[in-house]
């Protein structure tokens, strides 16, 4: 059983997510001293996730955003996100070893969102369930492997009962514990963990939760890939705010600027609401009982600390 496994099965872990930046002074500001990494580890999490590129395009960041989590003096652990899109099986096992190699044994194990035009991964493998075999095949224990799940099903998927099959197959395989995709309909989510339970899904459920801190990004989260449901509740909270003449026109912004006196309101008022959105979000959460807050952190951190510390999740030890 692994470390985080072991948090799990006896209390709520608490994580954050972060992404390698694309520019060198991005990655100063985030791992550099003083930074936003520094800031977070503060916060005591039980572990931090880095995105991974689909195809590795940003292996190198992602390892060297890694190795700064695992240097800090907390203890963190640092979890990588992995893709099969585009890799041989000896490219995959080269840099599964390679993160070996660099003390990183924990992997998030995915399939990757296919580029726009591709109809399969163009790789030997074709789903997350078979990386997460092969990688146990080639590995045997020596990584701790965190699943996603789609508590509205994946947007590739034919059913949600289907998704919910492949859950079991990930776990069948040899996962260690579900890192959920965003979910806003709370009613759904009690519904889908009744569901996996009752499929035999036992692995311990990590949320992921994006806080709701601009109108675009929120949008553009939910409906760019993961066709996510917006409850009426933060639905309301864009009417309300709305940027004119919509937040996804070219230039909308600085067209909105000049034309709308209140749109620094607008923006202030929809953090407002949407942080207190998002704490409300995390307390409807830990009342289902789930077993880990895993939260986006965007390479943020006042607007993080403040929502966890609202949430009351950093008086947990």
């Amino acid at each position: 059983m692994s470390k985080l496994t072991e948090i799990m099965n006896k209390r709520m872990a608490f994580s954050f997510e972060l992404f390698p930046p694309k520019t060198d002074d991005g990655l100063k500001k985030l791992i550099g001293d003083g930074g936003v990494l520094d800031r977070l580890a503060g916060l005591y999490p039980d572990y931090i996730s880095v995105t991974y590129g689909a195809g590795g395009g940003n292996i190198g960041a992602n390892l060297e955003v890694l190795k700064a989590i695992s240097s800090r003096k907390q203890g963190i652990v640092p979890i990588t996100h992995f893709t099969c899109i585009g890799g041989t099986k000896d490219d995959l096992r080269q840099k599964l070893q390679s993160y070996l190699d660099n003390g990183i044994n924990h992997i998030l194990a995915l399939r990757g969102d296919l580029p726009f035009g591709w109809t399969g991964t163009g790789g030997d493998l074709r789903y997350a369930t078979e990386l997460v075999a092969f990688i146990r095949k080639e590995f045997g224990d020596k990584f701790t492997i965190a699943v996603a799940g789609s508590p509205e099903g994946h947007i590739s998927c034919r059913s949600i009962d289907a998704d919910i099959s492949y859950l079991k197959q990930k776990q069948d395989n040899g996962a260690d514990f579900i890192m959920t995709q965003l979910c806003w309909d709370m009613d759904q989510f009690r519904w889908w963990i009744d569901a996996i339970r009752a499929a035999g899904v036992t692995l311990p459920v990590d949320v992921g939760i994006m806080p709701v801190l601009d109108a675009k990004a929120t949008m553009n989260m939910a409906l760019s890939r993961n066709g996510c449901v917006l409850p009426r509740k933060l639905a309301e909270i864009i009417s309300k705010n709305w940027i004119f003449p919509d937040p996804f026109t070219a230039d909308a912004e600085a067209k909105d600027k000049k034309s709308d006196a209140a749109y620094d309101e607008k923006k202030a008022s929809f953090k407002e609401a949407g942080i207190e959105y998002t704490v409300g979000l995390i307390d409807e959460y830990r009342v289902a009982g789930i077993d880990g807050i895993h939260l986006y952190a965007l390479n943020k951190y006042d607007d993080v600390a403040r929502i966890i510390s609202e949430a009351g999740l950093i008086d947990r030890v």
